[in-house]
């Protein structure tokens, strides 16, 4: 396995930055994501006999779990772009003893062209449209590569919902340090402006661009929630980042502020941190189709 420094982007943040290295948030998000996991399966309602395709398996979270359902004699395609999270997941399928009911397709979710017309049961996708430009040209992939009667099931945050361009922090009370956080804010809305795959999209667009490449029968499910971010460690918020594209705060912190701004910005961002006073909306969405 290679070292997280030689690692690509995707591979470094899935397996490493998004946690922070923090163990118990780690926790906390695999418990997350496992709550994700098993609805995308029930949505998918694989059966044994079914070919499954995993686009973007990342971790390989669905795909595996897909493993439990299709029976002992049927496979799982593991996609990705990233060749070294396909290594990791193959690690882990060799590990676990499921290598030969594995396979590794290095694709884009809009160009899955090592994957024929009409050749799987079940296209199953987790958080991976949001990186995606060319939305479109992937949901008519999902559908071309799919069987008559084939099944479609994606889990999608919509970034959109909790969005505020001029606050990196919405949920705290960054007032008085306004002019630092706008500062912060800069450096990630240059990366990712509203225009950004990340952002230029919600619910009514997944379900339409379904739609139109074809798909015969659509369910979609929103969740939107405004609750209290829970108590945590300032220092493990500093070092995650929230997406292979954008740095960690710290990094941030260390491009657009001074010494002095950086300690101004940690006293009085930390004990909101640590005693749970901030806020967080946010908005996922579950969406499954039938290809008739």
């Amino acid at each position: 396995m290679e070292s997280e420094k030689t690692q690509d982007k995707w591979a470094q943040w899935l397996l490493h930055k998004r946690h922070g290295g923090d163990n118990e948030m780690q926790k906390t998000q695999l418990t997350f994501l496992g709550q994700v996991r098993d609805k995308v399966l029930q949505n998918a309602k694989i059966v044994e006999g079914n070919t499954v395709l995993d686009v973007g398996t990342g971790d390989g979270l669905i795909a595996f779990g897909a493993l439990d359902r299709v029976g002992k004699q049927d496979r799982v395609i593991f996609s990705d772009i990233s060749q070294d999270l396909l290594n990791h997941c193959r690690s882990l399928a060799e590990d676990l003893g499921l290598i030969d009911r594995c396979q590794f397709l290095k694709a884009s979710a809009d160009n899955l062209a090592g994957c024929n017309d009409a050749t799987v049961d079940v296209v199953t996708t987790r958080s991976v449209l949001i990186y995606m430009e060319a939305k479109q040209s992937a949901f008519k992939e999902f559908h071309r590569v799919l069987k008559p009667g084939g099944r479609l099931s994606i889990f999608e945050p919509i970034n959109r919902f909790g969005y505020d361009p001029a606050n990196s922090f919405p949920g705290f009370n960054v007032a008085p340090i306004i002019g630092i956080v706008e500062k912060i804010s800069t450096v990630y809305s240059r990366l990712q402006p509203a225009t950004d795959p990340m952002l230029d999209f919600d619910e009514r667009d997944l379900f339409n661009i379904a739609e139109k490449a074809g798909f015969g029968e659509i369910h979609l499910e929103l969740h939107a929630d405004m609750a209290p971010i829970p108590a945590g460690k300032l220092e493990t918020m500093l070092r995650m980042s929230g997406n292979p594209r954008i740095p960690s705060l710290e990094e941030a912190m260390k491009q657009a502020l001074t010494d002095e701004e950086i300690e101004m910005f940690t006293n009085h961002l930390r004990p909101q941190v640590e005693t749970g006073q901030g806020t967080r909306k946010s908005a996922i969405a579950y969406l499954w189709a039938l290809k008739r």
